[in-house]
C-alpha cells in the first residue's frame, strides 16, 4: 500500500513536470542561441518581454516576434509613451494652425482635428502596455500555469515594490522555503532521530548477520523489529519522501521561472549581473563572479556533509553513500561555473536556509 502511494505521488509529480517546460531559442542551424555578453542560453518561450537592446536584436534577428509578448513591468517611460505623443501631436498640430491663413475655413479646420484624434489614438492604442500577468498568454500547461506562472509573478512584484528584481528573488526564494518549513522541519526532525537510533539498528544488523538472508521468516522477523524500534522512537520511515518530493518541482519552476523572465536576468544586482554566468563574468576580468561558486560549494558542502552524517545502515552502504554525496557536491560546484548569476544566488539562500533550519531543529531537540 505504501508502495502505491509513493509510485503515485511520483506519477503525479512527472505527470506535472511534463506539462510544459523552458524552450530554448534555435537558430536556423538548430542550435541555441546564446547572448555573447552573458553567456546564457536565450529561451523561446519568455513570458515577457526584454528591454536589453543586444537581447532583442538576437531574438529579432532569429525569427522572434515580440509585439505579442507583454511587459514585465510598465515603467513610466513606457507607459506614459502614448500620452507624450499625444501631446507632441497637439502642439505640432496648433502650431500649423496658427500659421493658417485666416481665410480658411471652418469645415476644413474640423475636417483636419477629425484627422489628427484618428492619428493620435492609433498611436496610444499600438504603444500601449500590457503587463505580464499569472492568467495573461495562451495555455501553456499545468505546469507552466500552476508553478512557473505564479513564481514568476511574485519575483516580478517584489521586484516592483523593492525596485530591484534581484531582492525580488531572495524575498520569494525565501517565502518558499518558509511555506515549505513545516515540512522540511519535519524531515530534519525525522533524521536526527535516525541519527540518535543508528546504533540500536547495527546492533540488529550484528543480530541477523549470521543468519539466512533468503529465509522469509527471518527476513520478516528482522523488518518486526526494525519498525518496533522507529515506533518506539517516534520515526516514519516514509516521512522524508513527501517534502523531498514536493521540494523538486518547486527547485525546477523556480529555475524555469528565472530563465523565462528577462526582468530578472537583465538586471545588475550586488555588482552581479544576474544573467552573466560565472565562466563569463570571471573570463571577462571580473573576479567578483567567483564569490558566487564560493558560496554554491561551501554552502552545498556543509548542507550534504549535514545528509552523509545522517546516513543509516551499514558501513559500507555509508561508505557508498558519501561517495555518491562527494560526486554529487562536485557536480554542482562545476554546473554553478555554467549558470546564471540569478540561479546561483537562488542556490546559495536555499542552502543557508536549510543549514539554519537544521540548526535550530537540532538545538531545540537539545
Amino acid at each position: 500500500m505504501k508502495k502505491k502511494a509513493k509510485y503515485g505521488i511520483l506519477s503525479l509529480v512527472l505527470i506535472f513536470t511534463m506539462t510544459g517546460c523552458t524552450t530554448y531559442l534555435k537558430n536556423s542551424e538548430g542550435k541555441a542561441v546564446t547572448n555573447p555578453t552573458t553567456g546564457q542560453n536565450l529561451t523561446e518561450n519568455i513570458l515577457c518581454r526584454p528591454t536589453d537592446e543586444e537581447t532583442i536584436k538576437l531574438y529579432e534577428d532569429n525569427g522572434y516576434d515580440l509585439s505579442s509578448i507583454p511587459y514585465c513591468v510598465c515603467d513610466d517611460s513606457v507607459k506614459n509613451k502614448s500620452q507624450t505623443v499625444e501631446k507632441e501631436e497637439v502642439t505640432e498640430n496648433n502650431e500649423a494652425k496658427e500659421d493658417k491663413k485666416e481665410e480658411i475655413k471652418k469645415e476644413e479646420v474640423k475636417e483636419e482635428n477629425k484627422e489628427d484624434a484618428e492619428e493620435t489614438k492609433e498611436v496610444t492604442e499600438s504603444d500601449s502596455c500590457e503587463e505580464f500577468g499569472i492568467f495573461k498568454g495562451k495555455y501553456e500547461g499545468l505546469w507552466t500555469s500552476i508553478f512557473v506562472k505564479p513564481l514568476a509573478y511574485v519575483i516580478i512584484f517584489f521586484g516592483k515594490i523593492t525596485g530591484k528584481f534581484g531582492l525580488g528573488l531572495i524575498i520569494t526564494s525565501l517565502l518558499i522555503r518558509l511555506i515549505l518549513f513545516p515540512l522540511t522541519k519535519k524531515s530534519t526532525l525525522q533524521t536526527e532521530k535516525m541519527k540518535n537510533i543508528q546504533p540500536e539498528l547495527n546492533r540488529l544488523e550484528k543480530k541477523y548477520a549470521n543468519k539466512d538472508q533468503n529465509d522469509r521468516e527471518v527476513m520478516m522477523a528482522k523488518s518486526q523489529e526494525m519498525m518496533m524500534i522507529y515506533k518506539k522512537n517516534g520515526i516514519s520511515p516514509m516521512s522524508g519522501c513527501l517534502p523531498a518530493l514536493l521540494q523538486l518541482p518547486l527547485l525546477m519552476a523556480f529555475l524555469d521561472a528565472i530563465n523565462r523572465t528577462p526582468a530578472i536576468f537583465e538586471e545588475n544586482f550586488l555588482g552581479f549581473h544576474l544573467g552573466t554566468t560565472p565562466r563569463i563574468g570571471i573570463g571577462n576580468g571580473n573576479w567578483l563572479y567567483i564569490i558566487l561558486t564560493v558560496l554554491v560549494a561551501v554552502t552545498t558542502f556543509y548542507s550534504i556533509a549535514k545528509a552523509q552524517n545522517s546516513s543509516t545502515g551499514n558501513e559500507d552502504m555509508a561508505k557508498q553513500t558519501k561517495m555518491m554525496m562527494n560526486m554529487m557536491t562536485i557536480m554542482i560546484i562545476v554546473m554553478s561555473i555554467f549558470m546564471s548569476s540569478a540561479l546561483n544566488m537562488y542556490w546559495i539562500i536555499s542552502n543557508g536556509f536549510t543549514l539554519i533550519q537544521n540548526y535550530l531543529v537540532k538545538r531545540s531537540m537539545k
